[in-house]
């Protein structure tokens, strides 16, 4: 398993939680669960006790996020490094895959957590997903959804650094919100002209008599 993958942990994570909207989706083991993905023996440690501790590490995650969205570089990577410090990793070389055609594994960093709850294991391994793709790409391609109230986080992985939005869903929706404003002022303007043309008119005429 590639150190980028381990990225995404954060944002599903952070992602549980939609504050302008009110929503929480963390709300029972279950839940937790869900969030190690194929990750089943990680995923057994779970207990409800985690559910709190859980909330607490998504806090902090978003709080790296929205440090790095406004621009603040040194406070995300400072936010990012306590938890580097308070839930370390082991780096392991595994090589549980093979190439094709041949007999000799596929070599990759993996990384092995001894966590005493769930909670320390995921934190771990979503922080230090999380700093690898900052320090390989740099701190601008974290980011939170610019359409309102989304505020999801994503991983800007486009060529350009061009991603403003978490989904298809919320750039098109935010495209129409766009394209509506747009027509809503060309109206305006349009009747604002009208108005002062025809005022224009009755001004000449009053004129002319």
């Amino acid at each position: 398993m590639e150190l980028a993958y381990y990225s995404d942990y954060a944002v599903r994570l952070v992602n549980t939680e939609e504050p302008a909207r009110n929503k929480d989706s963390l709300t029972s083991v279950d839940a937790i669960r869900d969030l190690f993905g194929g990750s089943a023996q990680a995923a057994r440690r779970a207990t409800d006790s985690d559910v709190t501790r859980f909330r607490s590490v998504r806090a902090r995650l978003r709080a790296v996020f929205t440090a790095a969205d406004g621009g603040d570089e040194t406070g995300a990577v400072d936010l990012l490094n306590s938890l580097l410090l308070e839930f370390p990793v082991s780096p392991q070389i595994s090589g549980h895959d093979f190439r094709d055609d041949e007999d000799r594994p596929k070599w990759h960093m993996h990384l092995s957590e001894h966590p005493s709850n769930a909670t320390a294991g995921y934190a771990a391994i979503a922080a230090m997903g999380l700093a690898f793709h900052l320090t390989e790409y740099g701190v601008d391609r974290l980011g939170l959804c610019e359409a309102p109230p989304c505020r999801n986080a994503y991983l800007d992985t486009s060529t350009n650094r061009s991603r403003r939005y978490c989904s298809d869903r919320c750039a098109t929706r935010a495209n129409v919100a766009a394209y509506r404003a747009r027509k809503r002022l060309e109206t305006a303007r349009t009747e604002t002209t009208g108005r002062t043309a025809d005022t224009a008119q009755e001004t000449s005429a009053g004129t002319e008599r």
